[in-house]
């Protein structure tokens, strides 16, 4: 619950919550586990309840959906998917720690390095509410003003949550950053790569 609730701190008060998270003495667990497999579950139910209840079209033509079972395996993929790139990007930015002068101890390195990945990743979370309608425009909207506030938090937050100078954060920032654009094309490339293995979408006749 604590967890949730920095989540809506992030999003409210940012400045105090990050103070907040990095006085968090929660174990790894309860960051991740706690928090991340939660929201991951907004954008899959979303996603699979428009693609298969409201559909998209093109043009003026009839709402294009898909069926049931090939919606609920994608929405699965997605939602692993989602769960370990919060994973992977916490463990990066930890690793690139040291790099960047971070002198705090390993589990608390950690612990930080989790945090942060998964409080900026939340507003992509939250904004994943709008694949409830499947409209290109309206996601790409959602996503970009959802991915600009995450990169904010980003250069806000590293310097407290780490505890170092914001000389160094900014460089820090920038390269988590480059990490996380990484894993998302990282992301579409193995989508591309499971679609030509057979799990690609069905569509309702």
């Amino acid at each position: 619950m604590a967890l949730l609730q920095h989540a809506f701190g992030i999003m409210t008060n940012p400045s105090a919550e990050w103070v907040s998270v990095r006085d968090d003495k929660s174990s790894f667990k309860q960051v991740f586990l706690g928090h991340v497999p939660f929201l991951a579950l907004i954008p899959a139910i979303a996603s699979f309840y428009g693609v298969t209840q409201v559909g998209w079209s093109v043009g003026d033509g009839e709402a294009i959906k898909l069926t049931v079972d090939s919606a609920l395996t994608l929405c699965a993929v997605t939602y692993f998917a989602l769960i370990i790139g919060v994973f992977v990007l916490g463990e990066f930015i930890n690793w690139m720690s040291r790099t960047y002068g971070v002198t705090d101890s390993e589990e608390r390195r950690h612990h930080a390095g989790t945090a942060l990945a998964v409080c900026v990743t939340t507003p992509l979370f939250l904004a994943g509410v709008f694949l409830i309608k499947p409209s290109i425009w309206l996601n790409a909207l959602a996503m970009i003003v959802a991915g600009s506030y995450a990169v904010y938090l980003i250069y806000r937050g590293l310097p407290v949550v780490m505890n170092i100078d914001k000389d160094r954060a900014f460089m820090y920032s920038s390269s988590v950053i480059t990490v996380g654009l990484v894993l998302m094309v990282t992301a579409m490339i193995g989508t591309v790569l499971v679609w030509g293995m057979g799990v690609g979408p069905l569509y309702v006749d």
